[in-house]
């Protein structure tokens, strides 16, 4: 027998298998934006690199690089 090609199966949509939803996208930072975390409260961006990280400066004098996604503006 030969191996089957790879291709990849198409969804059907009365499947109880449903495909994951896609990530939420985090909200867009620019340096000194006002911000917050769970974790280590407020703070102020430094900067914002491409894959959605900042570097943010918390309220206790710590500079912390943290991804978009565990941030709020405010």
């Amino acid at each position: 027998m030969s191996p089957r090609a790879s291709v990849p199966r198409r969804h059907l949509p009365t499947s109880p298998f449903q495909p994951a939803p896609p990530a939420p996208r985090s909200e867009e930072f620019a340096p000194g934006d006002r911000v917050t975390h769970d974790r280590h409260g407020m703070g102020t961006v430094v900067s914002v690199e491409v894959d959605d990280w900042c570097t943010v400066r918390f309220s206790s004098g710590e500079l912390r690089r943290v991804p978009g996604l565990s941030l709020g503006k405010l």
